[in-house]
């Protein structure tokens, strides 16, 4: 997932946590596309074809193609290609290490309108020349489901943050709220601002934390599907708060692409919060945020 996991639980044992850290591990290699043998890979390489694949993977690429209809096909799980040719091709740690990286030219993202689901079936069929990158929705699915896994093995309370995309279920360590702080992207270590909360997701979408040089100039892993080139928004960096942190980094993801104006019917449209930050570093609110309230002193905080 090319990120830190953090997984804490409320009401059991360190050690019954094994159980989240070897489902972490199965999805990362089952889902991500920088494995030749994943699930994902063999989807894109079985393109005209249908695939079987198992339960969680069909909900994972139904949940993305249903992200691509609500957005308005702001998030779009068809740009592997258009990631790739602006450099994304391989990992982020071997990405960082090339002083200079060939961008090729991307037409827009195909959109997810050709995918057939067959969910008697468990199959996935990508129309040819479709190709997936579920890194968008793939985090915030995994800390979901994970949270949700904690819950009935027993446990009273759960978080799991992967890479800022971040799921919350039961009770805090304290009693009540998760605290959640949210990283001000102008200012590296500090806090934007902090809030609790007590079921839901969190996730942030940054252009700035994934940045390359090109032989074209700089560019990010954040594609407009739309012209299949890096986004060129004023937006910097969107942090969500939903239901769960699937939908949280849908609409992260999406606010980043499509712009402040775009965003806010999206956040206000889905019933969530953000705050998302221009390249000014200015803050626009949307949405219900200060139902968010700042935490009891005591919560526990989760970043």
């Amino acid at each position: 997932m090319g990120a830190d996991a953090h997984v804490v639980g409320v009401g059991s044992s360190r050690e019954q946590l094994g159980a989240a850290r070897a489902q972490l591990r199965s999805l990362d290699r089952r889902w991500s596309r920088f494995r030749t043998d994943s699930e994902t890979s063999r989807l894109n390489a079985a393109a005209g074809r249908p695939v079987l694949v198992p339960e969680d993977t069909f909900e994972l690429v139904a949940r993305a193609v249903e992200a691509w209809q609500r957005t308005d096909g702001w998030f779009d799980p068809t740009i592997l290609h258009a990631v790739a040719a602006a450099g994304y091709d391989r990992s982020f740690d071997a990405l960082d290490r090339d002083a200079e990286v060939a961008r090729r030219p991307a037409d827009p993202a195909a959109g997810c309108g050709g995918i057939r689901l067959d969910e008697a079936l468990g199959a996935v069929t990508l129309p040819r020349g479709v190709a997936l990158d579920l890194g968008g929705i793939g985090k915030g699915h995994a800390a979901d489901l994970v949270a949700r896994a904690l819950l009935d093995a027993g446990f009273e309370g759960a978080c799991v943050n992967l890479g800022g995309d971040l799921a919350t279920a039961g009770r805090g360590p304290a009693g009540g709220a998760w605290v959640v702080a949210v990283d001000d992207p102008s200012r590296p270590g500090a806090d934007l601002t902090t809030r609790a909360l007590r079921e839901g997701g969190v996730a942030t979408s940054s252009r700035l934390a994934r940045s390359w040089r090109t032989d074209q100039g700089p560019a990010h892993h954040l594609i407009d599907p739309h012209t299949g080139r890096p986004s060129t928004s004023s937006i910097a960096s969107a942090t969500v708060v939903a239901g769960g942190a699937a939908d949280a980094a849908v609409l992260a993801t999406a606010a980043v692409v499509a712009g402040v104006v775009p965003a806010a019917d999206l956040v206000e449209r889905h019933q969530a919060a953000a705050i998302l930050v221009d390249d000014r570093g200015e803050v626009t609110t949307v949405g219900g945020l200060d139902d968010f309230a700042a935490a009891p002193l005591g919560a526990a905080r989760a970043r």
